[in-house]
């Protein structure tokens, strides 16, 4: 199976804001990675994935993460499931608590 990196950067994030990473139109499966290296205690972050059933169809969350203060130095990369979507996707991250952090990013398709 071929990995591609199709966007990636680094978010820093806004308290209560949910950014948007990526919205790729094209069919296909993908997976968000995020790295979660610079989380303290106090932080709360909110992943999400959303894709629409049918192309004139309203984009839902098929993909809920949320993670609470530092992480384990054994889990800092956070690897989504594989989203499938015929219609594309969008891929967020929302920091609802701490001080706003920086995290790199990316969406691969696989």
């Amino acid at each position: 199976m071929a990995v591609a990196i199709e966007s990636s950067g680094t978010q820093t994030a806004v308290i209560s804001t949910e950014h948007s990473l990526a919205a790729p139109t094209s069919a296909g499966v993908r997976v968000l990675e995020i790295d979660t290296v610079n989380m303290a205690a106090g932080d709360i972050l909110e992943l999400r994935i959303k894709v629409a059933a049918l192309s004139a169809g309203t984009q839902r969350v098929v993909y809920y993460q949320r993670y609470l203060g530092a992480q384990p130095t054994d889990d800092l990369i956070k690897i989504s499931v594989p989203v499938p979507s015929s219609q594309g996707a969008t891929f967020t991250l929302k920091q609802t608590a701490g001080t706003g952090r920086d995290f790199p990013w990316a969406v691969l398709t696989l």
